[in-house]
């Protein structure tokens, strides 16, 4: 059942019978997930300090297609442009600049929807040390918005992800 008629049916239920709207968003498998989504927010909690991780109005993608692979892409909305025209001859500055704004990984993930957890199996990433890792992560699936919590972010501390299915 698509996930908007989970949330009609929960609705419908509580309005006829009077009794509290059931959770009907969790994921039961993979393909309840599946899709492309845009970056609504990744927040990043550091020494108690909260703070948008790639800066305000961030962008990014995240796809989960059926066959249980993923591609994941964040960047600042300020990347600076290279005063060469070439990424081959960045300065220091906008190399640094790029590296420590944005970030990408692709693999394979799947999902275990009693622990309510999705894992990322990095075959690469742009930070290489996650390179052939498994990532674990919380998450929630509520109506069209996907939310996972990364425990030990690359830039540090706690980040909490959240995605919009695009449409």
């Amino acid at each position: 059942m698509h996930r908007a008629w989970k949330g009609i049916v929960a609705a419908v239920t509580a309005l006829c019978f009077g009794v509290a709207p059931v959770d009907v968003s969790f994921a039961q498998s993979a393909k309840d997930i599946v899709g492309s989504y845009t970056l609504v927010s990744a927040v990043m909690e550091l020494d108690g300090k909260k703070s948008d991780t790639y800066g305000p109005n961030a962008k990014g993608a995240l796809t989960l297609d059926e066959n249980g692979r993923f591609v994941l892409v964040f960047m600042r909305a300020s990347l600076p442009k290279f005063a060469s025209n070439s990424r081959m001859t960045g300065t220091p500055d906008e190399n640094q600049a790029i590296v420590q704004g944005s970030f990408a990984s692709f693999g394979t993930y799947s999902i275990d929807p009693v622990g309510r957890t999705i894992t990322f199996n990095i075959e690469s990433a742009t930070f290489p040390n996650w390179n052939g890792q498994k990532q674990e992560r919380n998450f929630t699936l509520n109506g069209d918005e996907l939310k996972y919590v990364v425990a030990a972010a690359s830039g540090g501390g706690i980040a909490t992800v959240t995605w919009k299915l695009a449409r």
